[in-house]
């Protein structure tokens, strides 16, 4: 037995949060929400694919942001994301920790920790 790829990433969001979600996931970073099966869409929440990159947004009752775990997108324009970010109003905190990438690191609406990074 091996694991053979990572589905999707699952980060929570308070209820209500989903045009919020949809703004930063969406038009921020540019992925495409497709509908959630009907048993799931009655939980609320929104999931934002493409190809290989799944972000499932699930509604958390008792919310708390994930500051330190998060997922990192991998860009081929990490200046162009960085604009659209800071033109977005988000705040960006730039790093350069990681040999062999440029980075920053954003908060989502809901203050969840996301990472982009571009192989240098």
């Amino acid at each position: 037995m091996s694991i053979s790829a990572l589905h999707h990433v699952q980060l929570a969001m308070p209820v209500g949060g989903e045009d919020a979600a949809r703004r930063f996931y969406g038009e921020l970073l540019g992925l495409p929400e497709v509908p959630k099966p009907a048993e799931l869409a009655k939980r609320g929440g929104c999931w934002f694919e493409d190809g290989d990159i799944r972000i499932h947004m699930g509604v958390e009752a008792d919310f708390r942001p994930a500051r330190k775990a998060h997922p990192a997108f991998q860009v081929s324009d990490l200046a162009a994301i960085r604009d659209r970010m800071i033109a977005g109003g988000v705040e960006v905190k730039d790093d350069n920790a990681l040999e062999g990438f440029s980075r920053f690191f954003v908060a989502d609406p809901f203050g969840n920790r996301i990472e982009i990074l571009q192989p240098l």
